[in-house]
């Protein structure tokens, strides 16, 4: 756990290099919509994603390391399904301008991001249904993957 000084230092540090992390996506994103499906391109990312997952879960951000592991775990489906084209990247895009503007809104003395994760689950489970029509690969709301069939009533 942080102390107060180090948390003031490592907040700003955190929010720069997550600005640029946010710019290499979207710099991936753009790839994609001229090249689809480049691996190149999607592992770059996946990688991107897991560092700002990484870096956001040393400072205790719980609700944008969770939104950053959705996506990988989204990405990570799509990618070998070569679905990382067309309505899929629209619906990424979406969720990365939320991500963008989470980080803008984590409050700088506590690190909590007071917001209503409706909009989120929402963009989860639009990128989900591109990635998979099927829907058998949807988060649940703590983000964890599941099969529809075990939702059903035994």
């Amino acid at each position: 756990m942080l102390n107060d000084t180090q948390w003031s230092c490592a907040l700003p540090d955190f929010l720069v290099d997550a600005q640029a992390m946010l710019n290499k996506l979207q710099e991936c994103l753009s790839h994609l919509e001229l090249i689809c499906n480049d691996q190149d391109a999607a592992d770059c990312l996946l990688r991107t994603l897991e560092s700002l997952s990484q870096r956001a879960c040393g400072l205790s951000l719980v609700e944008v390391t969770a939104f950053c592991q959705q996506l990988q775990q989204l990405l990570r489906v799509a990618k070998p399904r070569n679905r990382l084209e067309g309505n899929t990247l629209k619906a990424l895009n979406a969720c990365l301008t939320l991500l963008a503007w989470q980080l803008e809104l984590i409050d700088p003395r506590t690190g909590q991001l007071s917001m209503d994760e409706d909009e989120q689950t929402a963009l989860v489970r639009a990128l989900a249904i591109t990635i998979d029509p099927d829907q058998q690969h949807l988060p649940s709301p703590a983000g964890r993957f599941e099969n529809q069939a075990d939702r059903r009533a035994p």
